[in-house]
């Protein structure tokens, strides 16, 4: 690179990026079929395909503080942010929609929530779709758009979590498209599966029948070598690849 290619880099971009943070809740990072999973994700499959795969991260082994560090930047020790964190919020708490803003952005949420704070107000967005009952699938007790209740779901509306939080995101954008082309966006879309209890529909329940009929430890061992194949395992673990597990028993 030379001096001119150099000084050419350093100059502001002149379109901001728009932002898209899908969040998938409690889901293991072998799941995906991009990270050598079972199940069939080809949505994520083509993000992969088209971008970058990280081979190394961390959680905090829960969704509610993950959310919470994801939106916040800081631990969820120190915002309390998280339902079950507990303690005062400190009032220098803020969101990413909160710093966006002031770079010209519009941020949108759908999905679920589990924050302390108000989606809309509170937390910067300008619109939110709120499932705020991760217990059904089929009919939740509580959910909420731009801080208004919604009816109680019914089994006999065909309604499904997974396809109301990506239904009501596409609405956002298309809102956003016809209203706001000119500003770049923030779209936070964290559904709510696989988050238990596992609530599938019965196209997916029939498509997987015979998938895992082989057994757990078979379906590990193949999981294993995927991963080995696609190189994101470089270290051989012997009980998986032999079947001989060692005594862990030290006592």
């Amino acid at each position: 690179m030379n001096r001119r290619e150099f000084l050419a880099a350093l100059q502001p971009i002149k379109t901001k990026p728009n932002f898209l943070i899908i969040l998938a809740d409690d889901m293991g990072y072998s799941d995906a079929r991009c990270y050598g999973g079972d199940i069939d994700t080809p949505n994520l499959d083509h993000l992969a395909n088209n971008g970058l795969r990280f081979t190394q991260g961390y959680s905090t082994a829960r969704c509610g503080p993950s959310r919470s560090c994801l939106l916040t930047g800081h631990y969820a020790q120190q915002t309390a942010c998280d339902v079950m964190t507990p303690g005062l919020v400190p009032d220098w708490t803020t969101f990413a929609p909160q710093h966006l803003k002031h770079q010209g952005y519009r941020s949108y949420h759908s999905g679920k929530w589990h924050i302390r704070f108000k989606p809309n107000e509170a937390a910067g967005f300008e619109h939110s779709y709120a499932l705020l009952d991760q217990n059904s699938f089929f009919a939740p007790r509580a959910s909420s758009l731009d801080g208004e209740a919604l009816p109680k779901g019914k089994l006999s509306d065909g309604f499904y979590g997974t396809t109301a939080i990506g239904n009501y995101a596409v609405k956002f954008l298309e809102g956003h498209a016809r209203n706001n082309a000119s500003d770049p966006f923030f779209l936070y879309l964290p559904f709510t599966a696989p988050h238990f209890p596992l609530h599938a529909l019965q196209e997916d329940i029939d498509k997987y029948k015979d998938r895992f009929s082989e057994g757990w430890d078979e379906a590990r061992k193949q999981r294993y070598n995927r991963m080995k194949r696609m190189g994101l395992i470089h270290c051989p673990l012997a009980p998986m690849e032999t079947g001989i597990w060692p005594d862990w028993n030290l006592a």
